[in-house]
C-alpha cells in the first residue's frame, strides 16, 4: 500500500512536472509572436507617424497654396474692378468723342453751307460786275475773277492814271462809278483798294518810292469811291502793294505794263464769318 502510495504521488509529481512544461512553451510562443506583433506595431507606427508628417507637410502646403490663391484671387478680382471701371470711363470718353465728332461734323457742314452760299452770293456779284462794266471797255484792261469766295476786280493802271501818276481820270471815274453801284447794292461786303507797280524805281517831288505811288494810286481809288459815289468809308480799306507782288517779268514792256494794275477786292465782313463761326447748331 505504501508503494501503491508513493507510486501515485511520484506520478502525480511528473504529471503535473509535464503539463507545467508543456504550457510554459504554449506561453513561450506566445511570448515571441506578441514580442513580434509588438515590432510589427511599432514598425506601423513608425511608418505612420512618418506618413502622419508627410501628409501634415502637404497639408501645410496646401494651405499656403490655398492661401496664395485666394490672395491672387482677390487681387484678380481688385483688377477686374479696376478694368471695370476704366472700361466704363473709356467707353464713356468713346462715346462723348463720337458726339463731338458729330457735333463738329454737323458744324463743319454748316460752315459749307454758309460757304456754299456766299460763293453763290459771289458768283452773282461777279456776274453783275460784268454786266455793268462790259460796255465800252477792253477785256484787257479789266479783269473780274472769283477765288476763294473773294471777287477781284483787276483794273490796268494805264485806264486809270497816267504814266507815274497817281490822279484819278476821267474815263476811270466812269469805271469807278459803275463798280460803286455794285459795291453800293451790296452792303455786306468790305472793299480793299490794292495798288501795284511794276519794278522801274520813281522818285518825284511828291512820290517817294514805288510803295509811295502804290499806296498813293490806292488811296485816290478810295477817295473816288467815298466822295463821288458816297461809299461808306467804313467798308473801304486802301493797301499798297508795291513791286513785289507782279503778275509777269519785269524785264519787258508788256510785262511791266501788266504789273502795274490797281485791284478791289470785294470781301465778306470780318464781324460777319465770326458770327456764323459762332452760330450754334439746332
Amino acid at each position: 500500500m505504501k508503494k501503491l502510495f508513493a507510486l501515485v504521488i511520484v506520478s502525480s509529481v511528473l504529471l503535473s512536472s509535464c503539463v507545467s512544461k508543456k504550457q510554459y512553451t504554449e506561453l513561450e510562443t506566445k511570448y515571441k509572436q506578441t514580442s513580434q506583433e509588438l515590432v510589427d506595431t511599432k514598425a506601423n507606427l513608425m511608418k505612420c507617424l512618418v506618413e502622419k508628417e508627410k501628409n501634415d507637410f502637404k497639408v501645410t502646403s496646401l494651405e499656403e497654396r490655398i492661401a496664395e490663391l485666394q490672395k491672387d484671387k482677390a487681387r484678380s478680382l481688385e483688377q477686374v474692378g479696376d478694368l471695370t471701371v476704366l472700361t466704363k470711363a473709356a467707353s464713356d470718353n468713346i462715346k462723348e468723342t463720337l458726339a463731338q465728332l458729330s457735333k463738329k461734323d454737323e458744324y463743319i457742314k454748316h460752315i459749307r453751307k454758309a460757304m456754299t452760299a456766299k460763293d453763290s452770293l459771289n458768283l452773282a456779284l461777279a456776274v453783275n460786275l460784268k454786266k455793268v462794266l462790259k460796255d465800252g471797255l477792253d477785256d484787257e484792261d479789266i479783269e473780274i475773277n472769283v477765288e476763294k469766295t473773294v471777287v477781284y476786280i483787276s483794273i490796268a493802271d494805264k485806264l486809270l492814271f497816267k504814266s507815274g501818276s497817281h490822279v484819278v481820270s476821267d474815263k476811270a471815274k466812269n469805271v469807278l462809278g459803275k463798280v460803286a453801284q455794285v459795291i453800293a447794292a451790296k452792303p455786306d461786303v468790305e472793299v480793299m483798294v490794292e495798288g501795284y507797280t511794276d519794278s522801274k524805281p520813281i522818285s518825284t517831288d511828291c512820290i517817294s518810292d514805288n510803295w509811295d505811288l502804290s499806296v498813293k494810286r490806292a488811296t485816290s481809288v478810295v477817295r473816288v469811291l467815298q466822295k463821288d459815289h458816297k461809299i461808306d468809308p467804313k467798308r473801304l480799306v486802301a493797301a499798297g502793294r508795291s513791286e513785289f507782288l507782279p503778275l509777269d517779268t519785269n524785264n519787258t514792256e508788256a510785262g511791266r505794263a501788266k504789273n502795274r494794275r490797281t485791284r478791289i477786292v470785294l470781301l465778306p465782313k470780318l464781324d460777319q464769318f465770326f458770327t456764323i463761326l459762332e452760330q450754334k447748331q439746332e
